[in-house]
């Protein structure tokens, strides 16, 4: 089943966006605005914390930015004013490089150089699917998809303008960004404070 929809003929903008109750959460895919999950998992949580911990304590003192959701990412096509974009999507960690796209102080403008996500149940297909397509068809260098449930991490990069075929790394592997190689993830880290999988079994 599909994430709920709020619908529009002639689709939605980040204007209309702007608009919307303080208390819900979108994304706008294309004009299509899609809800967000309710409060993400303890568990989820707790994965995100500890790549933010290592992503932004690798940043410190660099260029590039880090940031974890709630943070606007707008992707134009046709313009920069919020009436003509029609995607924005708040992506679990994003990593972000060319400083002017934060100058308006409203998220990011335009693609990240890295994108995280973390999968839930009610989201795991959105984000494997629907966002994969839309942040290979925006130019996001590199993409990881966080896999709670075999504690895996699937890692998209870029090549000749589309996402080749993925690497898959588990427990027992360290990763990294192509773009900053000593930058090292350990993956058995990254879920340290989830129960163990036999737990679950």
């Amino acid at each position: 089943m599909g994430l709920p929809r709020r619908h529009r003929e002639n689709g939605f903008t980040y204007a209309d966006y702007l608009n919307w109750p303080e208390g819900e959460r979108w994304e706008l895919i294309d004009g299509q605005a899609y809800a967000m999950s309710p409060a993400p998992s303890n568990f989820h949580q707790l994965i995100v914390g500890e790549l933010f911990r290592c992503i932004a304590n690798y940043f410190l003192g660099k260029p590039c930015r880090p940031f974890v959701a709630p943070f606007d990412v707008r992707l134009p096509v046709s313009g920069p004013a919020n009436a003509q974009i029609d995607t924005v999507v708040q992506p679990d960690i994003s990593v972000v490089c060319k400083p002017e796209q934060l100058k308006d102080n409203h998220g990011c403008l335009g693609a990240p150089d890295w994108v995280i996500e973390v999968l839930s149940p009610s989201t795991a297909v959105y984000d494997q699917s629907t966002k994969r397509a839309l942040y290979e068809r925006h130019g996001v260098a590199e993409y990881w998809l966080v896999h709670p449930g075999d504690r895996s991490v699937t890692i998209y990069r870029m090549d000749s303008g589309a996402y080749a075929k993925p690497s898959v790394f588990g427990l027992e592997d360290e990763c990294g960004p192509s773009a900053f190689p000593d930058l090292r993830i350990t993956v058995a880290a990254v879920f340290n404070d989830l129960p163990p999988l036999e737990a679950n079994a």
